[in-house]
């Protein structure tokens, strides 16, 4: 079903307008949760608030994902210049990518969405699981086995070692005939900027007198951050009836307040409504939705209540 089938062109061009203020709140938003709790963990420093900050920061590094998603389709800004700036700078620079490479690689994904030349494919094809198997996933998680295998898998993406795939996939790259250096210069091109800004937010902190409060930030981005990577990667596309309909293999799921701050952050949970107008600004999307609900889009498509129905569905499996 074409977009065009379902949204007048006056309604499409509405929806597709870019706001810089609407999309410098969005990146404040992220970053605001970020600083006030490190804040937090500052003047009560316990086991608890940890444990709190590990789990908001892991979200608002997904919302970092979400913000270098974004900008990779020129979809924040007006100016392509500032998605591309501060898509990195605040967005994917941050969480050890860039920009330019996650734009080149996700652009794949909607051009061939539920086919075998679709990167993402084997996101949707894990589930559903049984409840054991969805456990140790989770386990490995929280206890960075994931995070771990996550950052060498980046960093040997970053210097031409493996093809660039976020979906867990390790190609390797034949680099018998290329100069060594050649690979080096690549990969410092790659990471100075994540360098770059982890050193700042390091810098910061280190400022107002609070540098282990950087290890909240590391802490979660080996843990609970993968842990929302995941429940956001099923919800998208997995437990599909039919992944070669484009209207039955991608799903929008509803995210109450808690969810929003915990695994959902910057209207990531409206991915129908982003791969019906992937050039629309997120903010646009409950909007969007609104009008997909009012003409019967979702009874057919992919709607879900919350995120706890989705784990259930991915823990269905009998095998």
């Amino acid at each position: 079903m074409q977009v065009t089938e379902i949204l007048t062109k006056e309604e499409i061009k509405a929806l597709m307008q870019r706001s810089d203020w609407r999309g410098a709140y969005e990146v404040a938003l992220n970053w605001l949760w970020i600083i006030a709790t490190f804040v937090l963990v500052a003047y009560y420093p316990n086991v608890l608030t940890i444990i709190i900050a590990l789990f908001i920061i892991g979200a608002r590094q997904l919302g970092c994902s979400v913000i270098m998603h974004d900008t990779g389709h020129h979809s924040l800004f007006k100016n392509k210049k500032a998605n591309r700036i501060i898509g990195n700078w605040f967005g994917a620079y941050p969480i050890l990518h860039n920009v330019e490479q996650y734009g080149r690689y996700h652009i794949r994904h909607h051009r061939s969405n539920g086919t075998e030349d679709d990167p993402d494919l084997r996101l949707a094809l894990l589930y559903p699981t049984n409840l054991k198997s969805l456990i140790r996933k989770i386990r490995r998680d929280l206890t960075g086995v994931t995070g771990f295998k996550g950052v060498l898998g980046v960093f040997m993406m970053h210097f031409g070692r493996i093809e660039y795939n976020l979906a867990g996939t390790a190609n390797k790259i034949d680099v018998s005939e290329i100069d060594n250096r050649v690979l080096l210069q690549k990969g410092w091109k790659n990471i100075r900027g994540p360098i770059a800004a982890n050193l700042i937010l390091f810098g910061i902190l280190w400022a107002f007198g609070q540098p282990l409060l950087y290890l909240l930030w590391v802490g979660a981005f080996f843990t609970t951050h993968n842990l929302c990577i995941r429940i956001r990667a099923i919800a998208e596309h997995s437990m599909s009836p039919d992944l070669s309909d484009p209207v039955k293999n991608v799903r929008t799921t509803y995210a109450n307040f808690f969810e929003r701050i915990f695994i959902a952050p910057l209207h990531v949970n409206y991915h129908v409504e982003h791969h019906l107008l992937m050039g629309a600004p997120s903010y646009n999307y409950p909007k969007m939705h609104q009008i997909l609900l009012e003409r019967g889009y979702y009874e057919e498509g992919l709607l879900e209540k919350n995120y706890w129905q989705i784990l259930k569905m991915a823990a269905n499996s009998k095998k």
